[in-house]
């Protein structure tokens, strides 16, 4: 079997993902029967004439078809390898395509103002055209954000507490967001699993970090993961079809059982595995997770969105708000395995792998669900999966930047937490003066308080005189002896005399 060009692996059998691998697939649906000519994947002639590899957006059609026919066909050998007569000056790469087509105008974005409110002090949305999948909406603008007066912050650099407040106000602004597209944000309930408690695949992200860090007390991406980044990168960046292959079966199987065995107790031998078994293995360890590293549950969400407000602008806020909103391992993960993408993608010219066809192969394994849906479900679903990986891929220098506008709200949060902690020994005077006053103690309580000096001072006050608190000024506490004509102004006096 002839090898691919650059390959260093040892001779095996290897196929192509699209026949061997959609079958491991979740969302992969197998085409059943011819397409209609308006649903086609083939290879489309743009408006100067050149021609576009990437193919576009499958649009739901009368008929169940496969996501990777959305991935042009190229006549290749069977290890992987393109056919040497075949010519393929007509391939366009996506900056090629964006250069070429069309004119981009880098366009602001701010991160001091709330999505939701900028989305609401927006015309309204319910002008907007209904629109299906286009080529058009695969020109993804350049955005550039605005400078802001604290500069930009990384998730990675805000403390462990201070990111599950960003957390949870992220939910909620995700939920305001969507609710001023008229979108009810529905979290719908996913099938439990149970992960594994040991081993590599099928074991929760939480667990293997848990691991992870007896040897590495500040790792964030489990180290077999990257084992994985770094098997690939050594010499399969340029490998063609590098995430389409599916590799031997039979070395496949052998490497995961022992990876189960021998990784944690470090006696796995990695030098006998080739960058092609690394990138199958990759794609598993995702599919097999207990729970998919991105949620499922908010795609329908997306779906509506990206048919009501079709502009690329919001989208990215959206998606914006999900990435904050993801617990640390998977937004960790997702970083790691975004910027890992990156890195393939750069070599496109060589693997031919862009950032359409990455999103496309990796879309059912990061995005899965184990409920049922229609052959038309599951379409649109997988369509929308990969869209979103593509904003990933896109974007994925700023969607890990914490917005200011949450920023803003964390640190008020911090402030108030704060003063009422300076205040809360006054406040458990009080409490326990009232406590006093309306005599509901118990036993234990009331012998406590029986001994405290303080406490019998305040049983002796006479009836009539309270205790006023002024922690601002230098006097902080005085008796006040009131009656019919006593006002506050009285007792403000009394206390600036004694300042």
């Amino acid at each position: 079997m002839e090898e691919l060009p650059g390959d260093t692996c040892d001779n095996h059998p290897s196929q192509l993902d699209d026949t061997q691998e959609e079958k491991e697939l979740p969302g992969v649906i197998k085409t059943s029967g011819s397409l209609p000519d308006d649903a086609s994947f083939n290879i489309t002639t743009l408006s100067d004439g050149s021609q576009d590899e990437e193919g576009s957006f499958a649009v739901p059609r009368s008929g169940p078809m496969s996501i990777l026919e959305t991935i042009p066909d190229v006549p290749a050998h069977s290890n992987g390898s393109a056919d040497p007569g075949q010519s393929v000056q007509n391939a366009v790469t996506d900056d090629e395509y964006l250069e070429k087509d069309i004119p981009l105008q880098a366009e602001e974005l701010s991160f001091e103002v709330s999505y939701s409110e900028m989305v609401t002090e927006a015309p309204k949305r319910n002008k907007l055209k209904k629109s299906d999948f286009k080529k058009e909406d695969y020109v993804l603008p350049k955005f550039i954000v605005q400078k802001t007066r604290f500069g930009l912050t990384e998730a990675g650099d805000l403390s462990a507490e201070d990111m599950k407040k960003i957390r949870h106000l992220s939910l909620i602004e995700l939920t305001a967001f969507f609710d001023a597209f008229r979108i009810q944000l529905k979290r719908n309930k996913t099938e439990k699993v149970k992960g594994r408690d040991s081993g590599i695949f099928g074991v929760p992200l939480t667990v293997l970090l848990e691991n992870d860090r007896r040897k590495d007390a500040g790792v964030k991406v489990p180290l077999v993961l990257q084992k994985f980044f770094q098997k690939v990168e050594e010499s399969g960046l340029e490998s063609e079809g590098i995430f389409r292959l599916s590799g031997c079966t039979a070395k496949v199987k052998q490497y995961r059982e022992e990876l189960d065995a021998k990784f944690n107790a470090d006696k796995f031998k990695w030098e006998k595995m080739c960058h092609r078994e690394a990138a199958v293995m990759l794609k598993a360890f995702f599919r097999e997770l207990p729970t998919s590293l991105f949620p499922v549950e908010y795609i329908p969400a997306f779906i509506t969105l990206m048919e009501r407000g079709p502009h690329i602008k919001v989208q990215f806020q959206a998606l914006h708000l999900m990435i904050m909103a993801l617990p640390e391992a998977n937004r960790d993960t997702a970083q790691a395995l975004m910027t890992f993408f990156n890195k393939v993608i750069a070599n496109e010219s060589k693997n031919r792998m862009s950032i359409w066809n990455i999103s496309t192969i990796m879309a059912p394994n990061l995005f899965f669900s184990r409920s049922k849906h229609s052959d038309c479900e599951e379409l649109l679903l997988a369509n929308t999966a990969a869209h979103i990986i593509r904003l990933m891929l896109k974007y994925q220098e700023m969607l890990w930047k914490v917005p200011s506008f949450l920023i803003a709200q964390v640190r008020r949060m911090n402030e108030a937490t704060m003063l009422l902690k300076k205040q809360l020994p006054s406040v458990k005077k009080l409490l326990r003066r009232k406590t006093i006053e309306r005599g509901v103690i118990s036993p234990k309580t009331s012998k406590v308080l029986q001994k405290s000096p303080s406490t019998r001072r305040m049983s002796d006050v006479p009836e009539g005189v309270i205790r006023i608190h002024a922690p601002l000024l230098s006097k902080v506490s005085m008796a006040i002896q009131l009656n019919s004509q006593t006002k506050a102004k009285d007792i403000l006096a009394k206390f600036q005399y004694e300042n």
